[in-house]
């Protein structure tokens, strides 16, 4: 394959690869959590909000051969992106991608999707350090895409008992139950995500039903870094890096 300007293909360590380019914003460790976390079966109907170069759909095909999954993606260059990559991996039969809104999802995709993942963008436009890459700045701030915008058009495709999963900042974790709960998507399992042992975790992962009852439960907390700065051993399993011996 072709690359264009700025482009180079980066080894997925699972048979996989994909596309990146240093110009627009690259995946990082929140999306390989989330698609490790996604719990999708064979044949189920998947559908991945804001997807960016397309890496969630990519892992969770290595994860789970026979998802069928449609990844969305509103800037139109990562969409290109993404298409490419997913040509690269010849996964064509398995994942597709289109250029859109989440906010007109039902103009998208049909009613009754079995799970909707989703890493979202977890800043408030306007707030913290204005990044001068404007593509940056989309993928990481409220610009295009707000929380309610992401739980709400969940809420339209999922069938009832449908799942949705995703990875946000504590930091907004109460904005965000109360957000599922308006939507009638209640939280059943949650994962917190910490860098380090003893600090306290940044990030959560939820998995929520649409139309379920009422109670949750907690995961063991998941912790990215040994004190050295190496992953830890449970990281080093998801990214699948083998140990030396």
């Amino acid at each position: 394959m072709k690359l264009k300007k700025g482009e180079k293909i980066e080894d997925l360590q699972n048979g996989f690869s994909i596309i990146q380019n240093p110009q627009f914003f690259s995946f990082g460790t929140d999306a390989v959590l989330l698609a490790h976390f996604a719990d999708i079966t064979k044949g189920e109907r998947v559908i991945d909000f804001c997807t960016g170069c397309a890496i969630i759909p990519i892992l969770l095909c290595a994860k789970k051969k026979g998802a069928r999954i449609l990844g969305i993606e509103i800037q139109e260059q990562i969409a290109d992106i993404a298409k490419r990559s997913i040509e690269l991996n010849s996964l064509e039969e398995q994942i597709d991608i289109v250029h859109g809104d989440i906010k007109n999802i039902l103009d998208i995709a049909e009613y009754g999707a079995d799970a909707v993942v989703v890493n979202p963008p977890y800043e408030k436009a306007g707030s913290g350090k204005h990044n001068e890459n404007e593509f940056v700045n989309i993928a990481k701030k409220e610009i295009m895409c707000e929380l309610r915008d992401v739980i709400s058009s969940a809420a339209k495709i999922l069938r009832t008992g449908g799942r949705l999963y995703m990875i946000y900042r504590t930091e907004r974790f109460p904005e965000l139950m109360q957000c599922m709960r308006e939507y009638k998507i209640e939280p059943k399992r949650m994962r917190m995500v910490a860098q380090r042992s003893g600090k306290a975790p940044n990030f959560v992962l939820v998995e929520a039903r649409k139309g379920a009852r009422q109670g949750a439960s907690f995961l063991p907390e998941l912790v990215v870094y040994e004190k050295d700065g190496e992953y830890t051993k449970e990281l080093k399993e998801i990214y699948n890096i083998k140990e030396q011996v």
